[in-house]
């Protein structure tokens, strides 16, 4: 024993080579989690069943940042360009960027969130 009361105990070392042993118990899906296709759809799967990426989570928030520039940039910058102040571009690449920050922490930032259906 050490001196914090653990036990010393030997740390299993395996090869590349070699297989890892079975975990003790039943199965993933004989512990209620479900299989991969239910996950997904469910939504809380991170490839469709048919094995191709899905958009995901992070690519879904990098969107709204972009989209939001872009579109509120682009209001921006017509209305600077029509009233001849180019300073409306960035300030509505600002505020865009600000409403999809909002709503990317509205709709991912909640404690047990996720996507509702």
């Amino acid at each position: 024993m050490d001196a914090g009361g653990r036990r010393d105990e030997p740390v299993r070392l395996r090869l590349k080579d070699q297989q890892e042993a079975p975990a003790p118990g039943p199965g993933l899906a004989a512990r209620g989690r479900g299989s991969w296709a239910s996950r997904w759809e469910r939504g809380q799967g991170g490839t469709s069943p048919d094995g191709s990426a899905g958009l995901g989570a992070g690519g879904e928030v990098v969107s709204y940042l972009v989209a939001g520039m872009l579109a509120y940039g682009g209001i921006g910058w017509l209305i600077g360009r029509a009233v001849h102040l180019g300073l409306l571009f960035p300030i509505g690449m600002a505020v865009g960027l600000a409403i999809a920050l909002g709503w990317v922490i509205y709709r991912h930032g909640r404690v047990g969130g996720g996507r509702e259906r």
